[in-house]
């Protein structure tokens, strides 16, 4: 036999490669206006699914959005109207500065603050990189 075919028998006989890039899922926001308040009803789970203080994430939506947002039991209320479009990027992008590994680009990564500068630290690859103090 040939190299090719032995190659080809050999590939055949492989498991199929089952690797998903899904395994991080940020729950789907469940955002409600009432009156002159927007409301993020699961902000708890979004917080947990990337593993981040809450204060963080708020004090981040708080300076982008331009508007007061407070943390009350599990939820987040934000002081005026806020379209679920921009509030949806706005957490994308946060995902994407602060959670993700600029280095692999895997998501798990913890948020440290050494003096007044935060790094993101990679548990995965181990790389550390320096972010912008919100």
């Amino acid at each position: 036999m040939e190299y090719e075919e032995l190659l080809k028998r050999a590939m055949e006989k492989l498991p199929k490669r089952i690797e998903s890039k899904d395994r991080f899922k940020v729950p789907e926001m469940v955002y409600e206006v009432s009156g002159q308040k927007g409301v993020i009803r699961n902000f708890g789970d979004i917080l947990s699914a990337i593993r981040r203080d809450g204060s963080h994430l708020v004090k981040y939506l708080g300076r982008e959005l331009a508007t007061a947002c407070s943390i009350q039991g599990t939820t987040l209320v934000f002081q005026g109207k806020v379209s679920k479009e921009i509030l949806k990027k706005k957490i994308d992008d946060y995902i994407k500065e602060f959670v993700y590994c600029k280095v692999c680009g895997e998501p798990d990564t913890k948020l440290t603050k050494e003096d007044r500068i935060y790094f993101l630290k990679c548990e995965a690859c181990g790389a550390r990189n320096p972010v912008r103090s919100i």
